[in-house]
């Protein structure tokens, strides 16, 4: 059965470019999955005389656009967003690893689970790529309650065998098997799949880097994720544990964890050759301003990426990130891209910067053409934005006299109050 839905619609060209009619129509439609899909898209006008049949919901002053897309955050780390550390070294031992040791328990595991993803959706997040903990526990609880949602979703088991307290750290040798089990387990079930998730280098040994390796070129169509290069005493212990390597970013390269579909969070200490290596090998980085930001890492360089072209998205990083809200994560981003750089004064385009967290963190997932767009044959994830969710922003989106202006008053002003609901695409309203 066709369903169709009118209000404006946001979506984007094959080149990021955005799209915008102010009374726009979606038509979706199941697929012989039965998962719902975009049949059709744009103006009212065009599109409606073209599905007859379909029985139109209508909304009023309201905006469709793609569910939000977050490339990189840590679910077991909901409890500890806003705790205060001089860096992101102490955080870790401080906060993060305390609290992640509680993720064996299964019932503890299972109740963060429901709590991250109500703020999800809360905050239009539709898909993100996600960090457990080292317990296998904590996987099967994401997965289940993602399962449950209909969510496409993305996580994997943590692996971290040296360098960490006892309660987190794992046996190099079981880790990889509890790995190889939840691949066989979880992956592509539904709409989920799995990553393949070092710590981050300095808390493997080179055996449990390179079993991570083996199992990436094993199972091909997984993800890796993981973190790089994004405090400078992070890097400097980095070089000090894989002297061979000649970068931090290159430890990852030679246990054969680069590849299209690896995806590193921060990407911040960088130089030319290292963005060389992203490109090359077409691994994309999750950008995560509030959290660069909030742990005083450092800026990254939207000018030296996009010089060099390789793939990169937005991500929330909770809980080093301070919100769920990708209205946070984009206006941080806008900050950096203004002040952070190595040339000054960089302005990312408002269009762009809704981009980087919809269809552009799908493309740099390997999900271009699923999700993070509302183009036929995308699944259909949306959001409905109310533009007058506050009385400010009613005032400044309504003084709004072009596209970047209206994506911009919301972008600065709006929190989760924009989105008036959250929209997946196995669970559409009638």
């Amino acid at each position: 059965m066709k369903r169709a839905y009118r209000a404006a619609l946001l979506r984007f060209d094959d080149h990021g470019r955005p799209l915008y009619e102010e009374d726009g129509l979606l038509v979706v439609a199941p697929d012989d999955q039965g998962r719902q899909r975009v049949l059709d898209a744009g103006s009212h006008a065009a599109v409606a005389p073209r599905h007859p049949d379909a029985a139109v919901t209508h909304w009023p002053g309201r905006i469709l656009a793609p569910g939000f897309v977050d490339m990189h955050i840590h679910f077991p780390q909901t409890d500890i967003v806003g705790a205060p550390a001089d860096g992101l070294l102490p955080w870790l031992e401080n906060y993060t690893f305390p609290a992640e040791s509680r993720f064996a328990d299964p019932a503890h595991s299972r109740e963060v689970a429901e709590v991250f993803f109500d703020e999800l959706l809360r905050n239009g997040v539709t898909t993100s790529l996600t960090f457990a903990t080292s317990h296998p526990a904590s996987v099967d609880a994401f997965f289940e309650s993602a399962q449950r949602r209909q969510l496409r979703m993305i996580t994997g088991k943590v692996l971290q065998d040296r360098h960490s307290p006892d309660g987190v750290r794992d046996d190099t040798e079981q880790s990889l098997v509890d790995t190889e089990a939840l691949i066989r387990k979880w992956h592509k079930v539904d709409r989920l799949g799995y990553a393949i998730t070092p710590r981050f280098a300095p808390t493997s040994t080179d055996a449990q880097l390179r079993g991570a390796g083996e199992l990436a070129a094993r199972y091909a169509d997984t993800w890796v994720h993981s973190h790089v290069a994004e405090n400078k005493d992070e890097v400097k212990w980095a070089r000090e544990l894989f002297p061979q390597a000649r970068s931090y970013l290159e430890v990852y390269n030679g246990f054969g964890l680069m590849r299209e579909r690896a995806v590193y969070a921060h990407c911040i200490h960088f130089d030319d050759a290292d963005r060389q290596l992203m490109r090359a090998t077409r691994t994309a980085t999750a950008v995560s301003p509030t959290s660069n930001l909030f742990l005083g890492s450092g800026f990254f360089d939207f000018e030296g990426a996009d010089r060099i072209g390789y793939a990169y998205g937005l991500a929330s990083d909770v809980g080093g990130g301070t919100s769920f809200s990708p209205f946070a994560t984009m206006l941080a981003a806008y900050y950096v891209g203004r002040e952070g750089q190595t040339k000054p004064g960089i302005s990312i385009a408002p269009s762009e910067l809704w981009w980087r967290h919809t269809g552009g963190a799908a493309e740099a997932l390997g999900l271009a053409g699923t999700i993070g767009n509302l183009q036929p044959g995308c699944e259909a994830d949306f959001v409905v934005i109310n533009p007058q969710a506050t009385p400010l922003l009613a005032r400044k989106t309504g003084l709004a006299q072009n596209l970047e202006e209206l994506l911009f008053a919301m972008i600065v002003l709006g929190d989760d109050r924009l989105i008036e609901r959250t929209v997946i695409s196995q669970a559409l309203p009638g």
